[in-house]
C-alpha cells in the first residue's frame, strides 16, 4: 500500500470512528485554550481539565492573571509538572498581550510563538482550533502513530509534520490531528497495543510495527 492509500484509508477510518472531534481540553476562549495548551507540556490533558477550573477561577484573562503572583500560580499548577518553569511563562506572557495586544490572543504563529512557553506546537493549536486556520500541531501520539503507520520516518516531530502535511489535505489537517490523537488513546497506546484494537496499525503499520501488537 502506497502511503497515500494509507493516507486515505486513515482518514475513512478515523472519520467514521470520530466524526465529531471535540477540543479535549476545557476552555472558554483563546486565552484560556492558550494557558491549557501551555499547561499540557508532558502532562495528560485530563490532568490540565482538573487543574484549570481553579485558575481560571481567579483569572481567566490576562488583565487577573498579572495581578497574581507567579508563586499563586505555580501553587495552582503543580499537578501539571515544570510549575515553576510553566507558571513564569504564564505570568509573563500575560504581560506581553496587555502590552502589545490590548489583552487579545494575536491570530499570528509567528506573533504566538514570540511568547514565552509558546512553541510551535501550542501555536498551531491555539491557530487551528482557536482562529480556524489550517494547521497540523504533531503531539507524541500523533508522531508515534504516523511512524507506526509508516507515513513518516519519524526521526522528530519536525518531520512529522512536515510529511503528514504533505500527504493529507490541507482541509482536513484541523480534525485530522485530532481524530488521530483520540485513536491513540483509545486504540493504540505507546505499550502493548493490542492487535484486535489496534486494527489500522494491523492493517497498514509497518513490519515494526505490526510485531509490537499482542
Amino acid at each position: 500500500m502506497t502511503k497515500k492509500q494509507k493516507a486515505i484509508y486513515i482518514m475513512e477510518e478515523l472519520e467514521k470512528l470520530y466524526p465529531e472531534t471535540p477540543i479535549p481540553l476545557d476552555h472558554t476562549d483563546s486565552y484560556t485554550l492558550l494557558i491549557a495548551v501551555l499547561l499540557s507540556a508532558q502532562c495528560t490533558d485530563a490532568r490540565v481539565n482538573t487543574v484549570t477550573p481553579a485558575l481560571f477561577k481567579l483569572a481567566n484573562n490576562p488583565f487577573d492573571m498579572v495581578k497574581l503572583e507567579i508563586s499563586e500560580i505555580q501553587a495552582i499548577i503543580r499537578p501539571c509538572g515544570l510549575s515553576p518553569k510553566k507558571a513564569k511563562a504564564i505570568w509573563e506572557l500575560s504581560g506581553i498581550l496587555i502590552e502589545k495586544y490590548k489583552g487579545e490572543v494575536p491570530a499570528s504563529f509567528d506573533l504566538l510563538e514570540e511568547l514565552p512557553g509558546v512553541g510551535h506546537k501550542t501555536a498551531s493549536v491555539v491557530m487551528s482550533q482557536s482562529f480556524g486556520f489550517p494547521a497540523f500541531p504533531v503531539d507524541t501520539h500523533i508522531h508515534r502513530l504516523l511512524t507506526r503507520w509508516g507515513i513518516t520516518s519519524g526521526k522528530n516531530v519536525e518531520e512529522t509534520e512536515r510529511d503528514a502535511k504533505a500527504l493529507f489535505p490541507e482541509e482536513r489537517w484541523n480534525k485530522l490531528h485530532l481524530q488521530i490523537i483520540f485513536y491513540g488513546r483509545s486504540h493504540s497506546p505507546a505499550r502493548s497495543p493490542k492487535r484486535e484494537i489496534d486494527y489500522i496499525t494491523e492493517t497498514i503499520g509497518t513490519a515494526k510495527a505490526k510485531k509490537e501488537l499482542v
